[in-house]
């Protein structure tokens, strides 16, 4: 059970200002609140959590236990930087009426993104990848959520911020981690 209660705070916090809720809120502020885009959101985000949360359940077959924290700390040092390092794109200028394509969109963003990683991260370093599977498609399905309803919220510039923020203490986080299970401190 903790694994599932600290994916999902820490996919919440990871994925805030993220390039797919970016995506959707765009599309949310131009088109409205379309019942279709809130779909396809949701479809991704449970495509790429359970993605995650397979990749997870491989790689525990894989390590040994002491290798698995290590590994996990790699990936929140990922989360991290990729939180800090890329930014969100701006809102589409001229937004497509496709599903489809906004689904094939949203699953590239979130394939390789911040929350997923922490899915991925949790799944091996908790040895719990269902449970970290499963909080990673609600907490991402919540994001989606948020930005399809509060368009306006996703797209503040404190939005970026608490993102850099959150990024800053991933990196911390995995450097703790990692110095910790290596017997350095």
């Amino acid at each position: 059970m903790p694994a599932f209660y600290l994916t999902f705070i820490a996919v919440l916090l990871a994925g805030f200002g993220a390039r797919d809720q970016m995506t959707i809120s765009g599309l949310a502020a131009r088109q409205g609140p379309r019942p279709g885009v809130l779909l396809a959101a949701l479809l991704s985000a449970g495509l790429t959590a359970a993605g995650a949360s397979w990749a997870a359940a491989f790689m525990l077959a894989q390590l040994p236990p002491p290798a698995r924290m290590i590994f996990a700390a790699f990936a929140v040092g990922l989360a991290g930087l990729e939180s800090l390092i890329l930014v969100p794109r701006r809102r589409p200028k001229e937004p497509t009426n496709s599903l489809g394509a906004l689904l094939l969109v949203l699953l590239a963003s979130q394939i390789a993104d911040a929350a997923r990683f922490i899915v991925f991260a949790m799944g091996v370093g908790m040895a719990a990848p269902v449970a970290s599977g499963v909080a990673g498609a609600l907490g991402g399905g919540i994001l989606a959520g948020m930005a399809w309803a509060f368009p306006q919220f996703s797209s503040a510039p404190a939005a970026g911020w608490i993102r850099r923020g959150v990024g800053l203490l991933l990196v911390c986080a995995a450097l703790m981690l990692f110095l910790r299970e290596s017997s350095i401190l």
